[in-house]
């Protein structure tokens, strides 16, 4: 299998977990990596250039794609990054027969969503910033070439990815790093059946904004809870205004003003 974004926070982790279950591990990044064990092969790659990106993911029999820019950026960058890039990992998908990709998506995508909403992947996407924007129109690419080329693709929509919550929206997005492994697992390994699948990645919070997958799809139940923490994190106890956006602070017009031309 491939991994794309190998030396990323989720990237680092998951090369760790995946690092003795495959028999082969490709791993790419536009920075240098060290192979770490025999499994491994790394690969210096920027996304951009589809010609290496082809290359490099040849004879890989499933990708993981995590690399791209993780947070609001200008939307030249963020699709020169985030979606030309996934185009060339779906594209090297298809012309070198790589039956199952993983796409990192982000519950970004629907950041607009009241927090009183239990948000499902049926729900319509209202992204909160450009970045949410970058990740519809990835999942949107997931899905062309699920319809139209016949890949299986499965979307993972990220949430707050950390060793442990540290601020009150945490304790309803948070995404643990033994959590996030499971989905990704889960994801490689879903049936040949599961043609293209949108599935929010997030641990069992008692407060989560988000359904969990059908089993069905994704057959991983997340174990860790936000709540564990709740003592250690301020503001817990304030209650939730419903009708707030699910995104918080990444909903306000300044965070994305500052990424528009003046």
């Amino acid at each position: 299998m491939a991994l794309t974004g190998a030396a990323g926070n989720i990237g680092s982790v998951v090369r760790a977990a995946l690092r003795g279950e495959a028999e082969r591990l490709i791993l790419l990044d536009r920075v240098p990596l060290r192979a770490e064990s025999a499994t491994e092969e790394v690969r210096t790659v920027e996304l951009r250039d589809a010609d290496a990106v082809e290359e490099a993911l040849a004879g890989a029999d499933q990708v993981l794609h995590l690399g791209g820019l993780p947070d609001e950026a200008s939307l030249p960058d963020l699709l020169d990054v985030n979606v030309l890039g996934t185009h060339h990992v779906l594209e090297a998908a298809r012309r070198t027969g790589i039956p199952r990709v993983v796409l990192a998506s982000s519950n970004r995508v629907t950041g607009f969503h009241p927090a009183g909403h239990l948000t499902g992947p049926q729900d319509p996407v209202r992204p909160d910033g450009l970045y949410g924007v970058s990740k519809a129109a990835v999942e949107a690419l997931g899905r062309l070439y699920a319809d139209k080329f016949g890949l299986s693709v499965v979307c993972l929509r990220i949430g707050s990815f950390e060793a442990a919550p540290t601020e009150a929206r945490h304790l309803s997005t948070w995404l643990s790093p033994r959590d996030a492994v499971g989905f990704v697992r889960a994801a490689l390994t879903a049936p040949p059946t599961v043609r293209f699948a949108t599935a929010y990645a997030v641990s069992a919070n008692s407060r989560r904004f988000w359904e969990l997958p059908d089993p069905s799809v994704l057959d991983y139940t997340p174990v860790d809870d936000a709540e564990a923490h709740a003592a250690d994190i301020p503001g817990a106890d304030a209650p939730t205004d419903p009708a707030a956006p699910q995104a918080g602070p990444y909903a306000l017009p300044e965070f994305t003003l500052r990424h528009l031309r003046a």
